[in-house]
């Protein structure tokens, strides 16, 4: 309920150097009061002794009042900064417990009361849970991309060029014997809403971008048995994934890490080496293998350059061909293949990392435009971009077309949290920590 002040720690685990404790509502001027006397100057940190109710202090730290609007959530909010211990932090939440109508906050709902008080909107508060959960530098720039409020403003505008559109084609309808009513507003408004059509094409073009950036690249290291594919993922972890043997076959099933390539995520999977073999274990195993290529953004394909073999036939994903061993090989043939390396020479193993970084780049690179970076934002894209197409359809009368502009326009208002959104906000507010 938003006539509950809530609270919550919103510092990582304790013991901590400093913990914050966060706290909303219409309590929270008597909340402050009662802990350290006369409420503290607005967005000033005051050093104050922090009391129970019997008057005993439980610490020395940072207050500070932020009254609303002027506040994350657009309500009362206020901090304690204290040291991070478990009994100094355990002991003010208890004390705030016990004040009447004051509870602990639930996951994302500091966040929730921003959006439902007008501070955030649905865009921003997604990329917010975003930009708290980056490990990546890409990951960080599209995510302040989302919160910062740069791709809601971008949505915004669409919206309204759409709102525009309907408006100037309704005034046509109903008023089109007024003197100060343009005859045909075809020329005005259909040449935008085309441009419009484009803009939002291309940005759906870069949806696989979005989801590679947030979600990571996926590199599938494929191959024979003993063709150097575990040997190659150890080397590009910089740690041990995968058990390293000379007997063919010991990867069954598939294994993973992450890695970090100058901000993007790349996730590299070792697979079962694909072979013919009627052992029923191992056949899983290259089931599942073959099931991860297809999967994949690129496939490092390896062959061992000591041994005569076919290389992988593969053709639904982009493919990188690289010859292994070729510290143990005397020819110096490299035809047929786009590397040739060593697992044991850290710079053969650089420039793995180099080519697999330029695959990504040549085609997904961030240019710092807005991308669509979660499956709703997609969707709501799509549909307004279909019912722009729809509404383009010369052969319709205005009346329809100035209909399909509006579930255009409403599927942009979706996007941002403007309408019927309430079936997304538990989702959506889930993913939050607590205290945030």
């Amino acid at each position: 309920m938003t006539s509950d002040t809530i609270f919550a720690l919103s510092t990582g685990a304790l013991p901590c150097g400093v913990a914050v404790i966060r706290f909303s509502g219409p309590s929270v001027a008597q909340l402050l009061e009662h802990f350290c006397g006369p409420v503290p100057e607005p967005r000033q940190a005051t050093l104050k002794s922090i009391r129970n109710r019997d008057g005993d202090v439980i610490d020395r730290g940072l207050v500070l009042f932020f009254p609303g609007p002027a506040s994350f959530t657009g309500e009362d909010c206020g901090e304690f900064h204290v040291h991070g211990s478990l009994a100094v932090v355990n002991s003010i939440l208890s004390e705030m417990a016990a004040f009447k109508d004051c509870r602990l906050a639930e996951a994302g709902e500091f966040s929730r009361r921003a959006f439902e008080n007008g501070k955030l909107d649905l865009v921003e508060v997604e990329g917010l849970a975003d930009l708290l959960a980056a490990e990546t530098e890409m990951q960080r720039r599209q995510a302040i991309v989302q919160a910062g409020g740069e791709a809601t403003r971008t949505y915004a505008e669409w919206r309204e060029l759409l709102i525009h559109a309907r408006a100037m084609i309704e005034a046509e309808l109903d008023f089109s014997d007024e003197g100060d009513i343009p005859g045909s507003v075809s020329d005005q408004v259909w040449t935008s809403v085309r441009a419009l059509h484009d803009k939002i094409s291309k940005t759906l073009a870069d949806e696989k971008r979005g989801e590679i950036i947030r979600d990571g690249f996926k590199v599938v290291i494929a191959g024979p048995p003993n063709a150097g594919k575990s040997s190659l993922i150890n080397a590009l972890a910089g740690r041990d994934i995968a058990i390293v043997t000379h007997y063919a076959g010991t990867t069954r099933d598939i294994l993973h890490c992450d890695i970090d390539l100058e901000g993007y995520v790349v996730r590299l999977y070792d697979t079962a080496g694909i072979r013919d073999t009627d052992e029923a274990v191992e056949q899983e195993g290259i089931r599942r293998a073959l099931r991860k290529i297809d999967e994949a953004d690129l496939v490092l394909a390896l062959q061992d350059v000591t041994v005569e073999g076919s290389a992988l036939d593969i053709i639904s994903v982009p493919v990188l061909k690289v010859g292994t061993k070729i510290d143990l090989s005397a020819s110096g043939d490299i035809s047929g293949f786009d590397l040739m390396i060593s697992t044991s020479d850290p710079g053969d193993i650089d420039r793995v990392r180099a080519a697999i970084l330029n695959s990504i780049r040549a085609r997904f690179d961030f240019g710092g435009s807005v991308i669509p970076s979660r499956l709703r934002h997609v969707e709501c894209l799509k549909q307004s971009l279909a019912n722009i197409e729809c509404a383009l359809h010369s052969s319709l009368n205005l009346e329809i077309r100035a209909d399909y502009l509006r579930m255009a326009s409403d599927c942009l208002g979706r996007l941002t949290g403007r309408i019927d959104t309430e079936i997304l906000l538990g989702k959506i507010f889930s993913e939050f920590c607590v205290g945030k």
